[in-house]
């Protein structure tokens, strides 16, 4: 009786392999969330600008500086997620990566320029 199951060392390949593509989506969506975060603050001001005509700067000024803090706060913030997801893709999956291969564990990614 033949079984078409695969050896231990490659579930264990495998499951490596989940892992560091789990990471990297995570740190995706990360960025994905941070440049979201980022751009809110902008539309914002953009809105503001573009309706400055209809009102007086000295009337709306008590609820614009709340308004400008939360916004820079927002900025900080996705600056933050941006810089640190991309930082998370560089340093962790690449090193762990390059740990793996030192180890013996290869595996090949298709390039679909050369591929084709």
């Amino acid at each position: 009786m033949e079984t078409d199951r695969l050896p231990k060392l490659d579930n264990i390949i495998f499951g490596e392999v989940q892992v560091l593509l789990a990471e990297k989506r995570t740190a995706l969506a990360a960025l994905r969330t941070g440049i979201a975060v980022f751009a809110l603050p902008l539309s914002v001001l953009s809105a503001l600008i573009a309706t400055s005509r209809y009102y007086s700067m000295e009337k709306v000024m008590p609820l614009l500086l709340p308004l400008l803090l939360l916004n820079l706060g927002l900025v900080v913030l996705g600056t933050w997620l941006v810089f640190r997801s991309i930082h998370r893709i560089e340093t962790r999956f690449v090193s762990q990566l390059t740990r793996r291969y030192h180890r013996g564990f290869t595996f090949y990614v298709a390039d679909p320029v050369s591929s084709s």
